[in-house]
């Protein structure tokens, strides 16, 4: 065996260490699709960004991390919560003292952690007052990874916004659609942009209301520098005083995690999350069933107008509110519709299906709680499918609803209560959701419960389904809630399963 055939040998060996065994043969026409093959395996790393809570001295935020125990997933890992204002100053530290540092103490000194967990299936929270909490940038890698979400929750006890605010911390991307935002005298809402990396963001913000895109001033290249967070505020960007608006952000160069905060100076506010996917279907899930006034937002991005049946999935099946069995979304033009008290005391989930043609659309709803002073607000967007598993934290015994609902046919799902941040045992029950229904289920509670929990939801069936959670604290009369929704976790990546084969290299 000459030297050169030694080499490819070792050079082989080195690189299947490294790879997994990758297959290193030519494709074989006749051999079986590597992709119906492929494995979902746990993903090894996860990021998510939280936006900075509330200027107001008045407010109250919890911070809830959970991940759910996933099969595959070693007995490594970490996850935290920084403050991205101290991750950009540690980020432009004069590199020479860093150095000195480095070489006096062993590492650098981290920034403390707003949150650490512990363990995957029990929640760990933090918490911060007043108005001066920034955004958070945070990581979870191995066996944190999987599934990993941040639910941060704002109690607001007077002013503008006044109520309960949350939002589920975001995965950073490059495009982001907001159905529902406003820029009317009694509206003031922000666009929060957050960059987890290393070098700068450059992103435009779009807005297009009832007569197409509006002109703005400043919303062409905006700059969100490394390990930091920028709120713009909608109505520095324009003049026009709309009611009803749709956000486009689009990041020419890096990612960022985006979400609005919708401050209301009479209807209290709370935090509209990006819509899912411009889609011909949209599925708005879990409207509360003692909402006082629900508006129906659309917007369709494409060159196309869109006609919508609009449908309402109650616990009896699909009916179509009257007077409002269609909405018409004319291209590149925000359409709303107000639809009252569209559920009338029953757990309800918009589902709007092309009448024709599908046409692209995003959309979202507004929903009011309670009467006269004491009203509340808060803001549900179109989202996709659980898919295998999606979880929610920040539940207590009381004041938490999820909502289920499977459009396209019967389904069964399984609801796992985690135990409890301060201690207790996790409870599962199994629901059957009938086809064309919205259910508001009866949770599973922890055996001897202390503090708070998470829900982790797992469909059972190939149908559909949709949920979401809902969170109510009243304060002072007025009924304060906020709304998340459930898509997919994207716990698990697909890998193709590989062999070695080093006969390539000796051929």
């Amino acid at each position: 065996m000459n030297r050169t055939t030694l080499s490819l040998i070792a050079g082989t060996a080195a690189l299947a260490a490294v790879t997994g065994f990758a297959t290193l043969s030519e494709p074989d026409p006749a051999a079986p699709d590597t992709a119906r093959a492929a494995a979902e395996l746990p993903v090894e790393r996860t990021s998510l960004l939280c936006p900075a809570p509330s200027t107001s001295d008045l407010a109250d935020t919890s911070y809830t991390s959970f991940t759910p125990v996933t099969k595959g997933t070693d007995g490594d890992g970490t996850a935290e919560l920084v403050a991205a204002t101290e991750e950009s100053a540690a980020a432009t530290t004069d590199k020479a003292t860093d150095k000195a540092t480095d070489k006096a103490n062993g590492k650098k000194k981290a920034a403390k952690p707003v949150v650490t967990p512990k363990a995957p299936g029990t929640p760990a929270v933090g918490e911060s007052t007043g108005g001066e909490a920034p955004a958070l940038v945070g990581t979870a890698e191995g066996k944190f990874a999987p599934g990993w979400t941040v639910q941060q929750t704002t109690e607001v006890a007077a002013g503008s916004g006044r109520g309960l605010q949350g939002v589920t911390c975001t995965a950073p991307d490059t495009e982001f659609w907001f159905p529902g935002v406003s820029t009317a005298a009694d509206r003031t809402d922000y666009v929060h942009l957050t960059n987890p990396d290393d070098s700068a963001a450059v992103a435009d913000i779009e807005l297009y209301g009832k007569d197409g895109a509006l002109s703005t001033t400043v919303g062409e290249g905006i700059t969100v520098p490394a390990h930091s967070s920028e709120p713009i505020l909608l109505s520095t960007l324009t003049g026009e005083k709309q009611e009803d608006l749709t956000v486009h952000v689009n990041v020419r160069s890096g990612r960022v995690g985006a979400a609005v905060q919708a401050l209301d100076e009479k209807l209290g506010g709370d935090w509209l999350a990006a819509s899912t996917d411009p889609a011909g279907t949209q599925v708005v899930p879990g409207i509360p069933e003692d909402a006082t006034a629900v508006r129906l937002i659309a917007y369709a991005p494409g060159d196309a107008d869109a006609d919508l049946k609009v449908q309402l999935a109650s616990p009896s099946g699909l009916i179509t509110p009257a007077g409002h069995e269609t909405l018409h979304v004319k291209a590149g033009m925000t359409a709303s519709v107000d639809l009252g008290d569209v559920t009338r005391g029953e757990a309800g989930s918009l589902v709007l299906t092309p009448t024709g043609q599908s046409v692209p659309v995003v959309a979202a709803v507004r929903v009011l709680r309670g009467k006269g002073a004491q009203q509340e607000s808060a803001f549900i967007t179109a989202t996709a499918p659980v898919g295998t598993r999606a979880s929610a934290a920040d539940n207590s015994a009381k004041g938490s609803t999820l909502s289920l609902t499977a459009p396209k046919g019967t389904a069964k799902v399984k609801v796992t209560a985690s135990a409890g941040s301060g201690g207790g045992t996790a409870a599962s029950k199994t629901y059957t959701v009938k086809g064309g229904t919205t259910q508001n289920v009866e949770l599973p509670v922890p055996t001897g419960l202390k503090g708070t929990y998470a829900l982790t939801v797992e469909p059972l069936t190939d149908t559909p389904v949709y949920a979401s959670r809902t969170l109510t604290a009243t304060q002072d009369g007025v009924a304060g809630f906020t709304v998340q929704t459930l898509p997919d976790d994207r716990g698990t990546v697909a890998v193709p399963e590989a062999d070695e084969d080093v006969a390539v290299l000796q051929k």
